[in-house]
Formats: C-alpha cells, sequence, structure tokens
C-alpha cells in the first residue's frame, strides 16, 4: 500500500501529541495516511502493552489512518544503528511515503531524540540503491526517499518552520490523544496507577495551550509546528494563510 503520508513514532501517541491535527487535516483532504509506532511503549509507567494496543487502535480509528503498525523495536533500549535502519528502510520503502512525519532531533525524553536521527538517517539511507533489502514475501524493494522529514515537537519547545492551521481539527485531534486513558488525564476517573509527569490534568492543558499559542502566530485559532532541515517549497501564493491584522 502506498502512502502519501506516513507518521513515525517511538512511542504509541507520539503521533496523536505532535502531529495528529495535521495528519487528519490531510485524510480529509483524500490523502492516504499511515502510522508507524516504534517501540511498544513497555517501560511507561502506566497501562501496560496490551493496554497500549487497544488504545493506540482506537486513536487510529479517530484519526481515520489506512494503517498501523508497530515495529517492536525496544523501549528505552533501541539504537540509530545498522539493524534497526534496515528495520525501518523495510518500513519506508514498503509504504513509499512522500513526506514523513516523526519524533525531533533533540527533546527532555532521549528516546524522542533517538528515535528523530534515526528516522532522519533511514529517510536518506532508503534512497540509496546499492542497500538491498526484500519484503516479507522475500521480493527486493525499491529504493524510496521521502522529499520531505518533518519533525513534530514534543515537550522542549522549538521555534518551528512550518506551522498547520488545525482549527476544523482540533477536537477530532484530542479525541485521538484522550484515547489513550491509562496515560493521560481522563476526566477524574482514577486508574490507581502511579502519578506521571502526563498524567495530569495540566499537561493536557499545556498541550492545548500551545496548539494556541502557535495558532496565534498564523492569526488562527490552533495550529501544529515542525521542524525540517529541508526548506519548505510551495508552488503558489495561495497556500499561504493571511495573518489578519
Amino acid at each position: 500500500m502506498k502512502l502519501d503520508i506516513l507518521a513515525i513514532g517511538v512511542h504509541p501517541d507520539d503521533v496523536e501529541l505532535g502531529c495528529s491535527g495535521t495528519l487528519i487535516n490531510e485524510i480529509k483532504r483524500g490523502k492516504k495516511v499511515g502510522i508507524v509506532d516504534l517501540t511498544q511503549g513497555e517501560l511507561g509507567t502506566r497501562g501496560t502493552i496490551d493496554t497500549r494496543y487497544k488504545e493506540s487502535a482506537k486513536a487510529a480509528e479517530i484519526i481515520g489512518v489506512s494503517i498501523r503498525e508497530n515495529l517492536k523495536m525496544r523501549d528505552g533500549f533501541f539504537r540509530n544503528d545498522e539493524a534497526h535502519q534496515i528495520q525501518l528502510i523495510e518500513t519506508i520503502r514498503k509504504y513509499q511515503p512522500e513526506v514523513i512525519i516523526g519524533n525531533i532531533l533533540s527533546d527532555r525524553h532521549p528516546d524522542h531524540g533517538r528515535a528523530g536521527h534515526l528516522i532522519s538517517d533511514a529517510c536518506f539511507l532508503s534512497g540509496l540503491s546499492k542497500i538491498d533489502t526484500k519484503d516479507k514475501s522475500g521480493m527486493v524493494q525499491q529504493k524510496w526517499r521521502p522529499k520531505y522529514f518533518l519533525q513534530y515537537m514534543q515537550d522542549w519547545y522549538h521555534e518551528p518552520d512550518l506551522l498547520i492551521d488545525i482549527s476544523e481539527v482540533f477536537e477530532q485531534r484530542m479525541k485521538s490523544i484522550e484515547a489513550y486513558s491509562t496515560q493521560f488525564y481522563s476526566g477524574g476517573t482514577e486508574t490507581g496507577e502511579p502519578q506521571t509527569y502526563i498524567s495530569t490534568p495540566d499537561f493536557l492543558e499545556s498541550v492545548i495551550a500551545r496548539a494556541r499559542m502557535l495558532g496565534k502566530r498564523i492569526g488562527v485559532k490552533f495550529a501544529e509546528g515542525f521542524i525540517t532541515e529541508k526548506k519548505i517549497g510551495i508552488r503558489n501564493l495561495d497556500a499561504l494563510i493571511q495573518i489578519e491584522t
């Protein structure tokens, strides 16, 4: 299945927090979108592997993606090495996305930055014909390099290179995040599990506040921000959002 956009997160819920509004926007425009989680999030303080799968499936349904799969890399201990790069190259060549959206290169959680560099390297290496990979049926895969790798913001704030208006789909975006009921605050429901940095009401409020702040930067209600090492090009000026003054 060829995808227009492939979103990658090192943990289930990274994609929802970072770029789910943008994915919903593109799906509503008829684009084919998929999500790949690198790990099962098994080191998370709250929840289990089983609950994470159930929650990620629910979130995928809310977003409306065509596929979601998990590469089952080792949470906390995966590396940006040849074995992991090859695994991700196989996935990129399998779906041949035009754009990949993934973890940022530097963040509070070391997995985020390490995953960002892994994704960046795999995007480049996937375009080299002398790296041989095969699909699950043993067929040789063709080289493929996405046109862009966009990095979504996570805990630390980075000045974005690109802002995307998500105002019309913001409620749907928040529902995809709230699907992770073991991870985030869910209206006072007490799970009996330890409180964590992301399980308080304050964390979700900060998610909303950032989207509102980024939206204000471009004159809309809510936005998501992305970082890219490659310059963004547009075909015409109609793509620009006019900020009302």
